[in-house]
């Protein structure tokens, strides 16, 4: 069984590896569409996300440890 702080430290580090991803993929792909956003706006939108993010992943594993 997985402790809460445990479950913790896991949605954190994933979040932490999405927030890398998600911002390498904006300075990717925004400007295929014509979106021209500064690396500050950049960490900033990913920043948000990742704000939603860690709540979602620490709320699901905590989910499924009670159902397990």
């Amino acid at each position: 069984m997985q402790s809460r702080r445990q479950s913790l430290i896991e949605a954190i580090t994933n979040v932490v590896v999405g927030y890398a991803l998600a911002v390498l993929t904006q300075i990717v792909v925004f400007p295929w569409f014509g979106l021209k956003v500064s690396l500050n706006d950049n960490l900033a939108i990913g920043a948000m996300f990742v704000i939603i993010s860690l709540l979602r992943s620490y709320a699901l594993r905590r989910l499924f440890e009670r159902w397990r």
